[in-house]
């Protein structure tokens, strides 16, 4: 009996917000949710954003004034939209205006000599020959060259790229806890993992109760690693602007990182650890691998997810180099403006000049449907299954190839196998990956124009999340699960806003890519397609939570699942008051730094199992050799 791997939580951080119970997606479809959900939304998003924050039990502004949650929209309401999304670049990251870098300058003497004072300790090492130094006491010299001198001195240069999805204004994930310099990256991934688990409703320590702790995975990475001054960016450029590198950098930067800081520091766990780089579908590589080993049993309980912070000089630049990101030159061609639209720079399937990037971490949970069962765990969708595929020979390693056709053909075939061709075709929808490209939008849509053909869909509803929150690289198929497991809860379809209308040249024959936010009525089953650099192309199957739930009565019974929902209530419970809690801007970050660590002598190990007096369950040691037929 195959597993099925049930998402029984999820959180992170975008642009858009936090993903726990959906603010991030509310945040993107804030005018079609109702005025409950509304007064929710822009109260956690306060909170986050640190205009509000919870003192004595009351809400209270910057000025520690008390405000009703009713009051917070009428307040705030306009810098929390302004400060969520994409935008200008906050100088938290850098000046776009003004941007730091060290230009070249190739001096060369007017008379005989290039003459100059400075500290003695300054003197470069070796001293170049042609360089004649004279000491004038008190640790100083004077210096003249009698040939040209290249040096570099401290410039700012107007950036042509100045959007990005970045996190809420205010929002500093290292403020929660003692991030002790880590990169931004690392720190984002501590505050999702943490929503992930918190939203669960069910303590960590009760989890592992109930399994061994080999039966637990985590399967996490970024792609560029961590390129801000505590990573790898202050790694490479230490030396050259004259700093030293330090004991952290080369660590912390390791695209693993996300991973290792989850078993370290959130969870302790000690059975499965995985990290795989795919490019822009990286989220969607670990799902895959946690998937397959849960449908395997090696693993019961995952967590899956991404975290990037690529909002760097360097990087933008790397990516702008390419003409692979939306300018200012070519957004004001495109509105036939002196100015850039900041709000509206990526704009899938429209007409369209390059892709913006974004910052985020993206988790889920996952869980076995037997111990999901069995705890009582709420179920948000489940994931049938991931497909991957590359794309063969190749003229050029950025462009797109046929492998995104394999990936969604098995994907929509699956879901046909599993729920019928009515499901399909009148309760399917494509999360697509949508980066903005004039070229993807092309190719990205004839690919589920042809498949829409091939098992006769028509009028197939695509959202694409990155119009909203930009190309977060790594952690992009996990804003598109976020997105789909919003439209799972609150049946409302996002339109691509951001542009006016469908491009000429989109395959939209049998599309629905509509340009305003509907109301969908229920779904069953979500595609989340990612197309990455290099050829790596992914996507995943999805089941909404009443398809997931109607395949576990069909496999357990309708007795079985009405003691699952007495168990379901007390878990519901302790959702609710992470919710209330998290809205008010406590989140309760675990970080174990140091804390309950292993005794390794008192590991007790037979031939046939390791005893942790930590756990409650032995791990049990292979006992069938499975190989009996060759040996």
């Amino acid at each position: 009996m195959t597993s099925l791997p049930v998402v029984i939580g999820m959180g992170g951080i975008n642009a858009a917000g936090r993903t726990s119970f959906h603010q991030g997606f509310r945040r993107i479809v804030i005018d079609k949710i109702n005025a409950e959900a509304r007064e929710e939304t822009f109260v956690g998003l306060a909170s986050l954003m640190k205009l509000v924050s919870l003192q004595d039990g009351q809400l209270v502004d910057q000025h520690g004034e008390v405000i009703a949650a009713n009051e917070v929209e009428a307040k705030f309401g306009q810098q929390v939209l302004a400060g969520t999304l994409i935008r200008k670049i906050e100088k938290n990251h850098f000046d776009v205006d003004a941007t730091h870098w060290h230009q070249k300058m190739h001096v060369r003497p007017i008379d005989k000599s290039i003459c100059f004072e400075l500290r003695a300790k300054e003197l470069p090492h070796p001293l170049p020959h042609a360089w004649q130094v004279t000491d004038l006491g008190e640790g100083k010299v004077s210096v003249e060259i009698p040939e040209h001198l290249t040096i570099s001195h401290d410039a700012y240069r107007d950036n042509p790229i100045k959007a990005a999805g970045q996190l809420p204004t205010g929002f500093e994930p290292g403020a929660l806890y003692n991030s002790r310099f880590q990169p931004r990256g690392l720190q984002a991934t501590i505050f999702a993992a943490t929503d992930a688990i918190r939203s669960t409703g069910l303590e960590w320590d009760v989890i592992l109760d109930k399994i061994s702790p080999d039966q637990v995975g985590t399967y996490s990475a970024s792609v560029v690693g961590q390129m801000q001054q505590e990573g790898l960016g202050g790694l490479l450029k230490s030396r050259l602007a004259g700093a030293r590198v330090s004991t952290k950098q080369l660590a912390l930067g390791l695209n693993t990182m996300s991973t290792d800081f989850i078993n370290a520091y959130v969870t302790g766990n000690v059975g499965t650890t995985f990290s795989s780089s795919g490019a822009c579908a990286t989220f969607l590589y670990n799902l895959r691998s946690a998937v397959q080993d849960m449908q395997a049993g090696r693993i019961r309980v995952a967590v899956v997810g991404s975290a990037e912070a690529p909002i760097t000089p360097e990087i933008i630049e790397g990516f702008g180099n390419m003409s692979a990101l939306a300018n200012e030159e070519g957004l004001k061609k495109l509105d036939n403006s002196d100015t850039a639209n900041h709000r509206r720079t990526s704009r899938p399937f429209g007409e369209n000049c390059g892709f913006t990037i974004g910052e985020g971490a993206q988790f889920v949970v996952l869980m076995d449907d037997a111990l999901a069962l069995e705890m009582g765990a709420k179920v948000m969708a489940s994931v049938a299954d991931v497909f991957v595929n590359a794309d063969g020979y190749k003229k050029s390693i950025t462009a797109p190839g046929p492998g995104n056709y394999i990936t969604m053909a098995k994907s929509v075939a699956l879901a046909q196998n599993v729920l019928g061709k009515e499901a399909l075709q009148e309760r399917s929808f494509i999360l697509a990956h949508g980066s903005s490209t004039p070229q993807n939008r092309v190719t990205e849509s004839l690919i589920y124009d042809r498949i829409a053909s091939s098992f006769d869909i028509s009028d197939w509803p695509v959202a694409a999340p990155k119009a909203f929150v930009g190309h977060t690289i790594g952690p992009a198929s996990g804003d598109q699960m976020a997105m789909a497991l919003g439209i799972f809860n609150d049946n409302i379809m996002p339109g691509v806003t951001t542009i006016d209308k469908v491009a000429d040249d989109v395959h939209s024959d049998r599309l629905n890519i509509a340009t305003d936010h509907w109301h969908c009525g229920d779904m069953d089953v979500a595609f989340i397609n990612s197309k990455g650099f290099g050829g790596n192309n992914a996507t995943a199957t999805v089941f909404s939570p009443e398809i997931t739930l109607s395949m576990m009565t069909k496999r357990y019974g309708e007795k079985a699942m009405n003691e699952y929902q007495h168990r379901l209530s007390q878990v519901e419970q302790a959702q609710d008051l992470y919710r209330q809690r998290a809205n008010q801007g406590e989140f309760d970050i675990i970080y174990k730094f140091g804390e309950g660590l292993l005794n390794e002598d008192a590991i007790e190990i037979s031939d046939s199992s390791l005893t942790f007096a930590e756990f409650k369950h032995a791990i049990t040691l292979p006992k069938q050799n499975p190989f009996a037929d060759m040996v």
